[in-house]
């Protein structure tokens, strides 16, 4: 649950059991894990981890699925090299180590991997999903770069997010019902000024009795009640990356 001592309840869930089907690559000054379809494209999907970094097996999880339905999906160490947070780490610490990693601050590692995907991977078409902290980012790159062709955020966390909706690239924002860090109420709230300010296709979904990380957190044969939402939201985001991203 989330609280003062907890304000992010990310531990909430499983760690996969996974093994990579990509590969490790440097991009400049970061790092980054890259997942290839067996055909080639010019598609990719830029994939934004949450709190526990780039090598968390669940994120690297849904990078190889990406690269299964015909992607590729690169996920950037957003913070170069800067250690992630840890499940055994003082959530009282969180606010203060949370200031050194802004989600807004994303940028020119952005900037780096459009670059790379374009040149060493000949790739025209690219979309980008977050999960919590990378939901946040993604809000964030959708309303700076509109060199995206859409955005998944993920249960991005709604008081990362910046004030504004006046979004460039359709995005598509996953929340569960459960969310004790993302309450009906901001979701709600975030709907209204999205209505007000955005022009481009958007959709809120809310997925019933679902807790934050339940895309990618919660592992199917452990969870079966949740099996049904968690394969629904991977679907809806799939669905909305081919309908945009494959245009």
């Amino acid at each position: 649950m989330a609280n003062e001592a907890n304000p992010c309840p990310c531990n909430i869930g499983d760690k996969f059991e996974h093994e990579d089907l990509g590969h490790e690559v440097t991009i400049e000054h970061i790092k980054a894990y890259i997942a290839k379809p067996s055909l080639s494209t010019d598609k990719a999907v830029i994939v934004i981890h949450d709190i526990f970094g780039w090598e968390l097996p669940n994120t690297r999880y849904i990078a190889d699925m990406l690269a299964d339905k015909g992607y590729i999906a690169v996920c950037p160490d957003f913070y170069k090299g800067q250690a992630p947070w840890k499940p055994s780490d003082d959530w009282s610490t969180f606010d203060e180590w949370l200031k050194t990693r802004d989600a807004k601050n994303i940028n020119k590692e952005t900037e780096v991997v459009l670059k790379y995907l374009k040149k060493n991977c000949n790739v025209k078409k690219i979309g980008a999903i977050g999960f919590c902290w990378g939901g946040a980012a993604v809000h964030h790159l959708m309303l700076t770069n509109s060199e995206f062709k859409a955005g998944v955020s993920i249960y991005g966390v709604i008081k990362f997010f910046e004030k504004s909706c006046n979004l460039l690239n359709p995005t598509f924002f996953i929340f569960g019902e459960k969310d004790d860090i993302i309450p009906l109420d901001q979701v709600s709230t975030l709907e209204k000024k999205l209505k007000e300010e955005c022009k481009v296709d958007f959709e809120v979904k809310i997925y019933p009795g679902q807790t934050h990380g339940f895309v990618h957190r919660k592992r199917e044969e452990c969870n079966p009640q949740d099996q049904p939402y968690i394969q629904e939201a991977r679907k809806d985001m799939l669905n909305w990356l081919n309908k945009y991203v494959c245009l």
